[in-house]
């Protein structure tokens, strides 16, 4: 298995704690240049009633605290799905290196579903991949949701 499908199957991992939770399952890491996880972290929104309780902004906040420094700039996100524009923002002001990604967001990405936040001028551009475990990572959106709308219907 090639190293960025190892490190998202620990962002998965992460995702699955927030599944645990109820909530939606996204899951992030951040490595260092050598290779360490120096930051993880799952969505947290409801459970802390945080509107910034996203898995980037925890993974990035820990490794920024980790380093000692919000320069991340030869680090790497590794994140179950597009992050939205808020966790974009956050990945140019820490200035990390790259943001691997497995599933799309069509309804929030800021990376090339909705937008491609990192196109427009800022001072900053990571490198971006896409579609890494996007089967997976897409799995444990859908099987969350499909839970959901069924929980609502019996509710009903």
């Amino acid at each position: 298995m090639l190293f960025d499908e190892e490190m998202m199957l620990l962002a998965i991992t992460q995702a699955k704690k927030a599944a645990a939770l109820g909530e939606v399952p996204v899951g992030a890491v951040v490595i260092d240049e050598n290779g360490n996880v120096i930051g993880e972290g799952y969505n947290t929104r409801e459970t802390e009633q945080r509107p910034t309780g996203h898995a980037e902004l925890i993974a990035i906040e820990q490794a920024a605290k980790h380093k000692k420094s919000w320069r991340l700039s030869e680090c790497t996100l590794y994140v179950t799905l597009e992050p939205c524009p808020m966790c974009a923002g956050a990945i140019m002001n820490a200035r990390l290196k790259r943001v691997v990604y497995g599933a799309f967001d069509e309804n929030g990405g800021a990376c090339s579903s909705v937008v491609e936040l990192f196109e427009y001028k800022f001072g900053y551009k990571p490198m971006i991949r896409s579609r890494v475990l996007e089967k997976e990572c897409g799995s444990l959106l859908t099987d969350f949701f499909k839970k959901v709308r069924q929980q609502q219907i019996e509710q009903i």
